[in-house]
């Protein structure tokens, strides 16, 4: 695949005198924000009357410890989820299936809603506690779905656990009750807790860039050593102790988070909302639509006059006048009665300024990009599924007295990433660069393309080995659907899909971070989370349509509970023909893409805190 790697000079840095040292801090009665803008006391129980010198790696100790064992409880809690639903609900794999991707479908589209009510309205500390507490109520109420035995199904003595009988409809409302909980508390933490850290730092300075970069390094680090923590003995404790035990520990330690997170109430630096950055978008598309019937010249010959006004403090780099999307800059020209005497909009929803338009421009260049993210991200969530479902029928045995946990094979994908990514950032890239000339070896959105092939390869195999594993199965004759072969089997799809998200994730979270002004970061991470829901209702769709239309009469469909006869192969097989209709699909709308250039912040060196996340970013959600 060959894609251009076309540059559009639209941002250019602000001046570096933007970034000289800042005023000795204010009193103790006002708080303050990494740009010196003062904030009135009026908040939470008094949180906002910070300390002389408020923020910084003392307040960051306290973020990440939160996040730490925030993210220990809810994905320790979930990361077993497909196995619980099946022997504890006695729910069968495609109900099972698609309770998990429509929930985890709605609960990336919350970011959206959490991130609009923080800028907009509440800030980010009070988002993040607000949600602190719903995640805590979530995390109880499906550990009392275990504990208590009014509120599951009655224990099942026999070897299939889908022939017992299913939920009742309390039981599976208030299962859904406590995943309702968990989506509103993810609603809030996912889109607050990267920015709270960074309000932590002063990024007018090197100092406080460099603190950013670090903070991103190791907050990514945590969540891999989260994750495979959660994989390996959370979910052994869920699958050979106790679901009780399992779920309580996840839920303890959700307890903890929010101890410690009000605990650096002091010491935090807290930002004051200053509107959410979608009515701005509104605000732009409105404005030009009501002079849509203005001309503008095919070249801009200084017969029109655009509002270019300087940009607030908060903006860290000025996006100039751009071609593309032309239609849009009538939002920006400024015709009779627009301005007052003061030389402000008259009206905010019929002029807006020239930085304003080429922000809604990135927006709409990247839209397309992302959204062919999602067939790529559908194929992903399968780990979380179907692969459990052919782990439990295999053997899953490493020597006479252990047995790995079905939920746990994940940890594949998990030790691929991290052995490659060192390999790539080391070998890889200076390899590449001699051969491309390009600064990274291949462009963003060659990484992202990279990672739709590696997504519809381990398709196929998955396709290969389940076809074997039937087979096997059926010759074996076990009346359980045992199959006489190890679940490593499974290892190349689950290596295959590591190299995906190394290249595909981790180029999205770059290339979202590096193509959006540094203020609207708040939306590209909201975007990460909206394609992963896309891809959750994406999967759920597919699993419906394939378990309703693909079996009739005596012939069971695809996806039956009982995957002898069934054809999840064939399945595995419709996801890489998917995938290949998607990466032509992404190939179109990448070549023309123009990347936004320059420094990101000052005269520092562009995209620095990028590259120094590269090596250590994982994917956010799950």
């Amino acid at each position: 695949m060959v894609l251009k790697d076309i540059k559009d000079d639209s941002s250019l840095p602000r001046s570096s005198g933007g970034f000289s040292k800042s005023s000795p801090p204010p009193p103790e009665v006002e708080a303050v924000d990494p740009y010196n803008r003062k904030i009135s006391p009026d908040s939470m129980l008094g949180a906002e009357k910070v300390q002389k010198k408020p923020g910084g790696w003392s307040a960051i100790t306290f973020i990440l410890g939160n996040e730490t064992l925030e993210r220990l409880g809810t994905i320790g809690l979930l990361s077993n989820f497909m196995v619980y639903l099946t022997r504890v609900f006695h729910l069968e794999q495609v109900d099972a299936s698609n309770v998990i991707n429509i929930w985890s479908g709605f609960t990336n589209l919350t970011p959206l809603v959490g991130a609009f009510i923080s800028d907009a309205y509440v800030g980010r500390f009070k988002t993040i506690a607000f949600a602190s507490f719903a995640t805590l109520i979530g995390l109880v109420t499906l550990t009392l779905t275990a504990s208590l035995p009014q509120l599951h199904p009655a224990t099942c003595n026999s070897k299939d656990p889908v022939s017992c009988g299913g939920p009742n409809k309390l039981q599976f409302g208030i299962l859904l009750l406590g995943l309702g909980f968990l989506s509103i508390g993810s609603g809030g933490i996912r889109p607050c807790s990267i920015p709270f850290g960074v309000d932590q730092f002063d990024q007018r300075t090197e100092e406080g860039l460099k603190g950013v970069a670090s903070f991103f390094n190791w907050y990514y680090m945590t969540f891999t050593v989260v994750l495979l923590i959660t994989q390996t003995v959370v979910v052994y404790i869920q699958d050979q102790v106790s679901w009780i035990i399992g779920f309580s520990v996840p839920t303890g330690l959700m307890a903890c988070a929010v101890v410690m997170f009000f605990a650096g109430m002091k010491l935090y630096v807290y930002v004051k909302p200053e509107g959410s950055i979608f009515s701005g978008i509104a605000q732009v598309v409105v404005a030009a639509r009501k002079k849509r019937k203005m001309k503008l010249p095919a070249e801009d010959d200084g017969t029109v006059t655009y509002y270019n006004p300087p940009v607030k403090d908060s903006v860290l780099s000025k996006l100039h006048h751009s071609n593309q999307f032309r239609f849009l800059d009538k939002a920006a020209v400024i015709v009779e009665g627009d301005l007052t005497s003061e030389g402000v909009p008259a009206n905010k929803w019929r002029l807006c300024s020239v930085q304003e338009v080429e922000e809604v421009k990135c927006l709409i260049r990247i839209v397309p990009v992302w959204s062919a993210g999602i067939i790529s991200l559908a194929a992903m969530s399968q780990q979380g599924t179907f692969t459990v479902s052919q782990a439990l029928k295999m053997d899953r045995h490493m020597g006479p007295n252990f047995e790995v946990p079905a939920g746990s094979l994940s940890v594949i994908s998990l030790l691929t990433i991290g052995v490659f990514l060192p390999l790539y950032d080391r070998v890889l890239v200076p390899f590449l660069r001699r051969i491309t000339g390009h600064k990274s070896g291949i462009t963003l959105l060659q990484r992202i393309g990279t990672g739709i092939v590696f997504a519809i390869l381990s398709m196929i195999v998955a396709g290969l080995v389940e076809r074997v594993r039937r087979t096997r199965s059926i010759n074996a004759g076990d009346p359980t659907g045992m199959t006489p072969m190890s679940v490593f089997w499974l290892s190349p799809q689950l290596i295959l899909m590591g190299l995906c998200e190394a290249f595909n994730i981790i180029g999205q979270i770059e290339f979202f971070n590096s193509q959006f002004p540094e203020h609207m970061r708040s939306i590209a991470n909201s975007l990460f989370s909206l394609s992963f829901a896309g891809s959750n209702y994406l999967s759920s769709l597919i699993v419906t349509t394939v378990h309703k239309f693909t079996g009739g009469r005596d012939r069971p469909d695809w996806l039956n509970k009982n995957l002898n006869a069934g054809k999840l192969d064939y399945f595995y097989y419709l996801i890489a023909v998917l995938g290949v209709v998607n990466l032509v699909y992404f190939w179109y709308c990448a070549r023309g893409y123009r990347y936004k250039v320059g420094p990101q912040i000052g005269d520092f060196e562009e995209d620095k805190s990028f590259s120094d996340v590269e090596m250590s970013s994982k994917k956010q959600l799950k």
